[in-house]
C-alpha cells in the first residue's frame, strides 16, 4: 500500500478538524496547557462524536494509519482523536496492545493523557489482562508515561481486589515530575474516597514526597464525599 492511500484516514480526519477549529477555543487550550502548540481548537464534544464514527466505520484502519501518520508534532486534536478511538474501537486484546503501545509514548500533556485514558472503558472487561499490561509503565522516567498508568489505575482499577497494589505503587513511584505527583495524589484522594480505612492506614505510613502527601490530603479534604471529621482528622496528618 502506497503511503498515500495509508495516509487517507489521517488527511480526511484532519479536513474534518480544520473545519471545526474555533480561535477563541485555541486561545483559550494555549492558556490550559502551556507549551503546546500545535492546537486547532476543536471542542471536545465535537472530537468524541468524530471518535465514535470513525471507530465504528473503519476504527481499526485508522488506528493501523495512526501509528505512523500520526506523532508527537501532529496536532494536540489529533492526538486525542487517536486515544479517543482506541477506546471506541471494537478490537481484540493483542491488536488494542499493538495500538495502545504506539499512542502512549505520544502522550505530551495532561490533556491527552486524561481525556483518553477515562475513555479506556475497555479495560474494565478484563481487568487481570490490563492491569498486567499497564504495569509495564510502573518503571518508566518518563513523565506522562507514568501518569497514564496512574490515571489508568484511578479510571478503571479501585476495587478490593487491586486497592492494595495501587497504593503500593503510589508508595514506590519515584518521579521528579509535576503532573505525576499531582495525578499520584488525585490517585490516592479516590482510594479514600472508596476504600478510607486502607488509605487511612496508608497515609498514616508511607514514603511518598511532602508535596504529594500533602496534596493528596488537600483533594480529600476537597470533596464533598468525605465528613467533616474526617476532613478535620486527617489535616492532622499534613507534613509540615
Amino acid at each position: 500500500m502506497s503511503n498515500e492511500k495509508r495516509d487517507e484516514p489521517i488527511l480526511e480526519i484532519k479536513r474534518k478538524l480544520e473545519n471545526l477549529k474555533e480561535e477563541d477555543y485555541k486561545a483559550f487550550n494555549h492558556n490550559l496547557l502551556p507549551g503546546v502548540t500545535h492546537i486547532l481548537g476543536v471542542r471536545l464534544p465535537a472530537l468524541r462524536a468524530i471518535a465514535k464514527e470513525t471507530a465504528r466505520e473503519d476504527g481499526k484502519g485508522y488506528l493501523e494509519a495512526a501509528r505512523t501518520g500520526i506523532n508527537e508534532s501532529s496536532y494536540h486534536e489529533e492526538i486525542i482523536l487517536q486515544g479517543l478511538v482506541l477506546g471506541y474501537a471494537k478490537l481484540d486484546k493483542e491488536e488494542r496492545g499493538l495500538y495502545l503501545d504506539a499512542f502512549v509514548p505520544k502522550i505530551s500533556n495532561w490533556a491527552i493523557c486524561d481525556t483518553c485514558t477515562m475513555n479506556m472503558k475497555f479495560m474494565q472487561k478484563d481487568k487481570d489482562y490490563w492491569y498486567t499490561y499497564i504495569m509495564k509503565y510502573k518503571n518508566s522516567r518518563e513523565e506522562f508515561e507514568l501518569r497514564f498508568l496512574l490515571v489508568a489505575l484511578l479510571a478503571h482499577f479501585i476495587d478490593e481486589a487491586h486497592i492494595d497494589g495501587i497504593l503500593h505503587i503510589c508508595n514506590t513511584i519515584d518521579h521528579d515530575g509535576y503532573y505525576v505527583k499531582m495525578a499520584a495524589a488525585w490517585l490516592v484522594s479516590i482510594c479514600y474516597i472508596k476504600f478510607p480505612v486502607q488509605t487511612e492506614r496508608f497515609l498514616n505510613h508511607n514514603r511518598m514526597d511532602d508535596f504529594t502527601h500533602n496534596k493528596a490530603i488537600q483533594k480529600i479534604r476537597e470533596s464533598f464525599r468525605v465528613s467533616k471529621e474526617d476532613k478535620e482528622r486527617l489535616n492532622q496528618l499534613k507534613r509540615k
